[in-house]
């Protein structure tokens, strides 16, 4: 057996979103010629977010640190904070451990300050899912500084590619390889309606609408609360009129998250006939509400870039995911009680259903996830990999 030293590969994760579409990644890391070192932080580690490094760990994959950074939820600004302890904890991590590379995904500022951390410890950065657009959240800045670290990215679609190529990232370091959230539809296999009402104590076997609703956090945003309001008014009456059931997982650690989590379970009180509200499902759980569902609800991103696989009909709410691809399944909408409801509607008739299930995903990849392991194992071990990054001038 050969003793020379594996490199090394830090992947970082903070939410349970991301880790469902790390996942297929990590599991092949795991098994390759790299050396992996998983990083568990954000709202993994929090209770209030449903401790979800407990999913992470039954998967048996190796954790080779947990880095708690949500310690300021009181304090006057908690994501200013927070990004400004996660620098400095991710800081003195990679200084102690040198990985040879960060991987990381999306957009979140907790990604973004541990970024920050690996370029100031001059460690390369490869980048998941860049050049999206998000203009109604603070994730469209951070999205795009994470760019400007990473020296190697893989783009979800032509899109985005494309975009990444305007902003001068060097084409020989762009690969367009697919979305790993389409991958993931394709590949896991999931639970029947039966299982999953079974499971969670709650019937989905009838017609029922997964929602997720997150707080708008770029600037001009508006007042989460008030917008969940016309969600909630909205779905009572859909209910009123056709019966349709309701699986809501919270919201996340972006700031507002709290409060729309604690107004879920204020309002689903008095509703527990008809609504079920849960802090995390777990990818294959949420895969496979998603599969059962007669609409997806909301405004998260798996709204917009996963349904097309599944080929869900889709209500998108607000301007939270304004300016993603959208595809002829999902129905942008204000949020306003009217247009939400005029909208599931639409959702829930032949027609459109019949057109949603037509729809071709642009997030399609033959292998995302081994195509990703296998150019970063080459990646990780060019001897240019620590050159200064440069720009390239579209002509």
């Amino acid at each position: 057996m050969s003793s020379e030293k594996k490199h090394s590969i830090a992947v970082i994760t903070g939410s349970r979103a991301e880790y469902g579409l790390l996942r297929p990644v990590l599991f092949k890391l795991a098994d390759s010629s790299l050396d992996l070192k998983l990083v568990v932080t954000g709202s993994h580690l929090s209770e209030s977010y449903g401790n979800t490094v407990t999913e992470i760990e039954a998967d048996g994959l190796p954790i080779a640190a947990k880095i708690d950074i949500l310690k300021f939820q009181d304090s006057p600004n908690p994501v200013a904070a927070t990004i400004a302890y996660t620098i400095l904890a991710f800081s003195d991590w990679f200084a102690a451990e040198n990985p040879d590379c960060v991987l990381v995904l999306g957009d979140r500022y907790e990604i973004f300050a541990a970024v920050q951390a690996a370029a100031i410890c001059d460690i390369p950065v490869a980048h998941i899912s860049g050049g999206d657009v998000t203009l109604g959240a603070s994730d469209e800045y951070y999205r795009h500084c994470i760019t400007k670290m990473s020296s190697l990215h893989f783009p979800s679609c032509r899109d985005s590619y494309e975009r990444l190529l305007r902003m001068g990232e060097q084409p020989a370091t762009v690969f367009l390889v697919g979305g790993l959230g389409d991958e993931n539809i394709r590949n896991m296999p999931k639970m029947t309606a039966q299982e999953l009402s079974d499971n969670l104590s709650f019937d989905l076997t009838s017609p029922f609408g997964l929602v997720t609703f997150h707080p708008e956090t770029g600037l001009g945003h508006s007042n989460p609360l008030t917008q969940l309001k016309q969600l909630q008014t909205a779905m009572e009456e859909a209910h009123e009129e056709t019966g349709l059931r309701y699986l809501v997982t919270k919201s996340n650690a972006d700031m507002g998250g709290a409060a729309i989590n604690e107004a879920w379970d204020q309002w689903s009180i008095d509703r527990k006939d008809w609504v079920l509200t849960v802090k995390s499902l777990g990818v294959k759980r949420y895969l496979s509400a998603m599969a059962a569902a007669s609409a997806v609800i909301g405004n998260s991103s798996s709204g917009v870039v996963e349904t097309p696989t599944f080929g869900i009909p889709t209500v998108n709410i607000g301007k939270r995911q304004e300016g993603r691809l959208l595809c002829d399944n999902v129905i942008s909408v204000d949020a306003d009680k009217d247009e939400i409801l005029d909208a599931i509607r639409t959702c829930l008739s032949l027609d459109f259903i019949e057109k949603a299930r037509s729809v071709v995903s642009p997030y399609y990849g033959e292998d995302p996830s081994g195509s990703m392991v296998r150019i970063l194992e080459d990646w990780v071990g060019d001897p240019t990999l620590r050159e200064p990054k440069r720009f390239y001038d579209v002509i």
